[in-house]
């Protein structure tokens, strides 16, 4: 019984690793379509978002049997309640994802220049971010986890960053208002997604600590 439990939390983390990776692959095609002005990327894009959905619910569904089933306690709660936990704000960066893009292919049609020099520094930033925080779950590393915490500061000042850079253009060049908007918004998306990462390393802390926040939960 328990080889095969096992067997099912091990599924469960490739499971988790493949959402990760699409995520991430969303995250880089919606920058770099914005950086390079592809429209062909920024589709693609928007595309990862039902692999993620879909992919999403896979995993709500073996978590869900795995509770069923097994009646888990302990530290293996903790597991699959974590993963249940990192999925929604998983499926929300994917989403960010798609508002980045959309924004992206608008700026292409607009003809506008889509980028500061910040952006992708972001983008840098919160693809790290998450692809630390689902490595940390898997792993079971505290501290990988704790790093990707540490970081939020850090997209948080690029996102001040890309602000101040705006209202610059603004002043000293006359940018076109709704594209510094549209930026402004993908900074915002780029901002949300650091957040996202953050709450799933937090809850990998909790897996390995039961503690959440300041608080012991399990």
């Amino acid at each position: 019984m328990r080889n095969r439990f096992d067997q099912e939390l091990s599924a469960l983390n490739n499971e988790l690793i493949e959402m990760g990776a699409l995520i991430e692959r969303a995250i880089d095609d919606a920058s770099r379509a914005l950086l390079e002005k592809d429209p062909a990327l920024a589709r693609q894009a928007i595309g990862q978002g039902a692999r993620v959905d879909e992919k999403e619910k896979q995993i709500e569904r073996r978590c869900l049997r795995l509770l069923l089933q097994q009646q888990p306690v302990a530290a293996d709660l903790r597991m699959i309640s974590t993963a249940l936990k990192m999925i929604t704000d998983m499926e929300r960066i994917g989403d960010q994802a798609e508002d980045i893009s959309e924004i992206a292919l608008r700026l292409i049609d607009d003809g506008c220049a889509g980028s500061l020099e910040h952006i992708p520094q972001m983008a840098w930033a919160t693809v790290r971010m998450v692809t630390g925080a689902v490595d940390a779950f898997v792993a079971r590393d505290l501290d990988r986890a704790r790093a990707v915490i540490a970081c939020d500061d850090i997209v948080d000042d690029l996102f001040n960053q890309v602000r101040d850079d705006i209202v610059r253009l603004i002043r000293e060049d006359g940018a076109d208002g709704e594209e510094a908007i549209d930026l402004v918004m993908v900074a915002k998306y780029f901002e949300r997604i650091g957040d996202h990462a953050t709450n799933i390393a937090e809850w990998v802390v909790f897996s390995i600590t039961g503690e959440h926040g300041n608080e012991r939960v399990i």
